[in-house]
């Protein structure tokens, strides 16, 4: 009884303190994923357009790197595969500053999604698909893929 008359004054007493409460907002659901360029030697980078289903350079060829952005929070571990062959990639956090551009984030921004790099590892060409679940409610799953020729 004594340890929880203690517990609340002292909680009584931080909140008469004046301080204000920093709550947690939750994290955005996945609201958005897409591959936004294709790199290869034969190419260089290729922007790929909204609605664009293949390629239009062939990057044929070893060295291919594949980069999706994923707006909101998903799953650590999407599913990205070629043709079927799951590929390995790496995760960075992007953030938008208040010119609504993505970019890379630093310490005091927010984050609002993230770059995915595949290396597609020797594979030359096929059907790049990627997919992810969010990582709270509604837990949706979205997908995209791409046709690399």
């Amino acid at each position: 009884m004594n340890k929880r008359w203690m517990t609340t004054c002292g909680l009584m007493a931080w909140l008469l303190s004046g301080v204000p409460a920093v709550f947690a907002a939750s994290a955005p659901p996945l609201s958005e994923v897409k591959v936004i360029k294709v790199q290869s030697a034969s190419c260089g980078l290729e922007d790929i357009t909204d609605g664009q289903t293949q390629t239009r350079c062939d990057h044929g060829g070893p060295g291919i790197k594949v980069y999706v952005l994923e707006i909101g929070y998903g799953q650590s571990q999407p599913q990205a595969t070629l043709d079927g062959f799951e590929v390995n990639g790496t995760r960075s956090p992007v953030c938008a500053f208040d010119t609504g551009n993505l970019t890379e984030c630093s310490p005091g921004r927010k984050t609002v999604g993230s770059l995915y790099t595949f290396d597609l590892a020797g594979k030359q060409e096929g059907t790049f698909s990627f997919s992810n679940t969010s990582i709270n409610a509604p837990r949706n799953t979205l997908s995209t893929q791409l046709y690399i020729k």
